[in-house]
């Protein structure tokens, strides 16, 4: 793998979801070594530290069907900026959460210096609601859906017009939609492997695949990880478990696979809840598959 410059920028954000704590998630994947694998690994880490978040006691919610839109929208108009420049800068951005919906930002930021970029979306969850179609109002159940151009709401300020092509959408690991969700996800050209497919095929083979689709015709690839798509045995500090996920040598694997390919230009991992986690174990394991998708080595 060539050596990155690589720029750590936390967003400790919990807006997103009903339950608090993944605000924390950026401290608890630092405290796990972070710096030191990436450095061992053969990479120059700067670290932006932490983009500022009011705490949600402060705020009022506004939007029952979007939750906190205004503090979201906020924040990732910041962080698009932030991301925008560290690529500008030949920087590889590694974006820590929060919740999910930092990913809007991050995307956002991207598209700005490669338009015509691919990503590569682990998740137990589609993330592929609207405000027309969200059963909770959560939003960080709807980045996918806001960066493919789909909502007509102040989520989409940051996109500048400009949004991700769903053909070179790649989910892995799946394994829970909403009913209209899913029925939005199979409208669009986006493709999905659940652990359906991950079972039937394999991690290599699934890899082999996504790794395809989001090289051809692209000028960078984005790979973001919600921690859920791990089983809950692997990574018990999660907001939204759900049983029968990866393993965590799948998810190594997958995350090797991408580092021999050395195709990744960007990369975020979130939805980490030091609350509801075991020792750091959560948090720890995050950082080692980060390390993993820039190349970590035993040997």
């Amino acid at each position: 793998m060539t050596t990155k410059h690589i720029r750590i920028i936390g967003v400790p954000i919990d807006y997103g979801a009903d339950r608090r704590g993944v605000d924390m998630g950026p401290s608890a994947i630092r405290y796990a070594g972070l710096h030191e694998k990436l450095r061992q690994a053969g990479h120059q880490v700067l670290d932006s530290g932490n983009l500022k978040v009011p705490v949600p006691e402060s705020r009022q919610m506004k939007h029952p069907k979007l939750k906190f839109l205004d503090e979201i929208v906020q924040v990732n108009q910041v962080l698009a900026r932030v991301v925008a420049k560290s690529v500008h800068d030949g920087e590889f951005p590694v974006v820590l959460g929060g919740d999910h919906s930092i990913a809007m930002g991050t995307i956002a930021g991207l598209l700005r210096v490669r338009p015509r970029l691919g990503m590569i979306w682990f998740d137990a969850h589609g993330d592929f609601n609207t405000e027309e179609t969200t059963p909770s109002g959560n939003v960080h159940g709807m980045p996918v859906a806001v960066a493919a151009g789909l909502s007509q709401s102040a989520l989409a300020l940051p996109f500048r017009d400009h949004f991700l092509d769903p053909a070179k959408i790649v989910y892995v690991g799946v394994r829970t939609l909403d009913p209209d969700e899913a029925e939005a996800l199979r409208q669009s050209q986006a493709t999905v492997f659940s652990m359906h497919e991950v079972d039937r095929y394999g991690m290599r083979e699934v890899m082999a695949r996504a790794m395809d689709i989001v090289t051809q015709g692209t000028d960078g690839v984005h790979l973001s990880f919600d921690i859920d798509a791990l089983d809950p045995l692997f990574a018990p500090g999660s907001g939204t478990p759900y049983s029968g996920g990866l393993t965590d040598r799948e998810a190594h694997l997958a995350l090797e696979l991408l580092a021999e390919a050395d195709i990744l230009t960007s990369m975020e991992m979130v939805e980490v809840n030091p609350i509801l986690d075991e020792h750091n174990r959560t948090g720890e394991l995050a950082a080692n598959l980060i390390a993993s998708a820039l190349g970590h080595r035993i040997i």
